[in-house]
């Protein structure tokens, strides 16, 4: 149950991130206040992997596959189009639109096991409860 509650305030954190990036943006512009972000992102890592608090072993950095790397990459995309949606559409819409997309995504990823994960095999009660999901995003949409 403690894992299903920080997966939820994740999912606050990151409508509040992205209302906050957003904000910036009009402030900076929506690239510039993507590269501010990351620095301080980056930054915050830092700080906390020298005060001890990173557990992994750097050794394995080539054990890793090439795609595993995209992450970065994708971050700034992320951050870029939530801060874009969310300036454009509102933080309601467009945090149901990405809700949907995060969801119908990972669905595919855990039938296919893609990048390594286990399948996870997929379900008409999976594809049901995401064809729900769309239909609630619709009715939130619609005006």
């Amino acid at each position: 149950m403690l894992i299903l509650l920080l997966a939820g305030l994740s999912g606050a954190l990151m409508a509040l991130q992205g209302t906050l990036n957003s904000s910036l943006g009009k402030t900076l512009g929506l690239l510039e206040a993507t590269f501010v972000v990351h620095i301080v992102g980056t930054t915050s890592a830092l700080i906390l992997l020298v005060v001890g608090l990173g557990k992994g072993n750097w050794h394995n950095f080539k054990d890793a596959s090439w795609y595993n790397y995209l992450g970065g990459l994708l971050g700034v995309a992320i951050v870029y189009l939530v801060a874009v949606s969310i300036s454009k559409a509102g933080v309601a819409t467009a945090t149901t639109a990405i809700i949907l997309g995060q969801v119908s995504t990972a669905v595919l990823v855990d039938s296919f096991g893609l990048f390594g994960l286990e399948p996870v095999p997929f379900s008409l009660w999976k594809g049901f409860g995401v064809v729900l999901m769309a239909g609630g995003a619709w009715l939130l949409l619609s005006r």
